[in-house]
């Protein structure tokens, strides 16, 4: 599989890249800055500069799968938010079925669901992955949609706990096992259509992906 990691620099995005770069896979990492080149072509992978607020469709071409690690932050303020969460995230849908791009994963938010479920002061982040999210589901891309907890840099433990679609309550997961799951959805063809909520727990990735 050639897979376009978008958002890969740092967080999840970097982990996911390294991971699915072992797997042996062939990844394309999109970069805004040249650079973020040198250390991501130095685990193995590709680079691609491209921009969610400017031009990206080249970065699609040629692959058979997207995953979206993006965004803003829940820490910025709406007009950020809206311009990557929601209208970078849309461009991408536009991107792939331009170049015939099926299959998609998209790291989205616990509480995306319902965003009123969420603190006050991260509604306009929520609001822009629920709408996002929506938008995916219904672009008739293979889509996958992964609601992690709040994500740490701890290491990974390789086991987590799932809700389809929610969970119900709060949680923490690293953000290793984050990419751990998405790797694991972009493997299987069983997870489209799948969307969940996902924290730390004691179900071995392989064994919680595979009951979707």
């Amino acid at each position: 599989m050639e897979l376009l990691v978008i958002g890969a620099s740092r967080g999840t995005g970097r982990r996911l890249v390294e991971q699915a770069v072992r797997q042996g896979h062939e990844v394309r990492a999109m970069i805004r800055d040249p650079q973020q080149a040198a250390g991501l072509e130095g685990v193995g992978a590709t680079t691609v500069v491209g921009d969610l607020e400017g031009e990206l469709d080249h970065a699609f071409e040629h692959v058979d799968a997207v995953a979206f690690c993006a965004g803003s932050g829940s820490k910025t303020g709406p007009d950020a938010t809206l311009r990557v969460d929601l209208h970078g995230a849309v461009r991408t849908f536009d991107a792939c079925a331009a170049h015939g791009v099926q299959r998609y994963v998209m790291l989205s938010s616990i509480a995306a669901g319902d965003p009123l479920r969420g603190r006050e002061s991260i509604r306009h982040y929520l609001a822009a992955k629920h709408a996002a999210d929506r938008i995916l589901l219904a672009s008739g891309l293979e889509a996958t949609v992964v609601r992690p907890g709040g994500l740490t840099d701890d290491p990974g433990t390789g086991r987590v706990r799932l809700g389809t679609p929610d969970l119900g309550e709060r949680g923490t997961i690293p953000r290793e096992d984050v990419a751990a799951v998405m790797l694991a959805c972009l493997e299987r063809p069983t997870t489209v259509g799948a969307v969940f909520e996902v924290i730390s727990g004691g179900t071995p990735i392989p064994e919680a992906i595979g009951a979707l």
